[in-house]
């Protein structure tokens, strides 16, 4: 399946001849993921209660455990996320705000993936 090359933060991606560009793959799975951690619920009008909503914590104090469950619960209702073996998930604080790495298995492709990203000011 298909998606429209949207990562999170920047804009449409648009294919050689002009077209929407497609995604598919372990990168769509990390899309997906990215997106629904990254977006804070009630954002979507249709789907309210998607979203980790990480970029609402910046500013809070940093809760590494709170926050590493918070992205194992979210990235367990992905579909391109497989549930056996479990994701793994490292929260560390930084100035201004939490350094994530996440180490998860493509469902689709059973290929290891890895996520690293930062949620700060």
């Amino acid at each position: 399946m298909n998606d429209v090359y949207h990562y999170f933060g920047s804009d449409i991606g648009q294919s050689a001849t002009g077209d929407l560009q497609g995604i598919d793959g372990t990168t769509r799975g990390q899309q997906r993921v990215l997106r629904r951690l990254l977006t804070n619920p009630g954002d979507y009008i249709f789907q309210p209660n998607y979203g980790a909503g990480l970029p609402r914590m910046v500013g809070e104090l940093a809760e590494p455990a709170k926050i590493k469950a918070l992205i194992l619960g979210q990235m367990l209702l992905e579909d391109a996320v497989a549930r056996t073996p479990e994701p793994q998930v490292d929260v560390q604080p930084i100035l201004g705000g939490v350094s994530c790495r996440i180490k998860y298995t493509d469902a689709v492709s059973k290929t290891p993936a890895v996520l690293s990203f930062n949620v700060s000011k």
